[in-house]
């Protein structure tokens, strides 16, 4: 299976990638347009055998944009972080190279996935886009740096209204008393109490 997917990823995976314009660095594929870098990165499953090889297709992007709404602690992380199957509803969470598989309609279906994934990718054409994703979701990841943008582009309203999303969510856990603590700092930057 080891020697199957080496040969996928030679003769199909990188071949689509390159051929987008990424560069590749053995199962990383790296892109950046404007104030987006993206990576996509194959991971295999540290469990496979000889029989069964199973991977993962992580996605990150990271803002130039959101980098300075970042904590000091965060720096250089990827602002948006997603597996293949929370992009693409068709595709699975994991991959599986089996005897038994079809190894044309395996890298068919694969390459379809990585196609659908990156029209999603480019819909997230910059920090307001990102931001938004993690607001639809009242994600409590990026949510300084959502305050922090929202705050320094004058969009309190936005900022007061997603706070409350994530109060109505959050509040009642334990962690909430830290969260506001974070959040009222960022406030507090552009001269604003929660």
């Amino acid at each position: 299976m080891q020697e199957l997917f080496k040969t996928i990823i030679k003769q199909d995976v990188k071949p689509f990638f390159s051929a987008r314009g990424y560069l590749t660095k053995d199962l990383n594929f790296y892109k950046t347009e404007g104030q987006l870098s993206y990576k996509i990165n194959i991971q295999k499953f540290k469990y496979n055998t000889h029989k069964q090889l199973s991977f993962y297709v992580n996605y990150s992007i990271r803002s130039e944009e959101l980098a300075q709404y970042r904590p000091a602690s965060s720096l250089g992380l990827a602002h948006f972080i997603a597996r293949i199957g929370n992009i693409v509803p068709a595709a699975p969470e994991r991959y599986f190279l089996t005897p038994e598989v079809d190894v044309d309609k395996f890298t068919a279906d694969l390459l379809l996935h990585l196609d659908q994934s990156l029209q999603f990718l480019y819909t997230l054409t910059d920090a307001r886009a990102i931001i938004e994703y993690y607001m639809q979701r009242t994600a409590l990841h990026l949510s300084e740096e959502t305050f922090g943008f929202l705050l320094d582009t004058g969009d309190t309203e936005t900022a007061e209204q997603y706070l409350k999303q994530l109060q109505a969510k959050y509040g009642a856990e334990k962690r909430w008393a830290i969260l506001e603590k974070k959040y009222a700092a960022v406030w507090a930057k552009y001269g604003l109490k929660l």
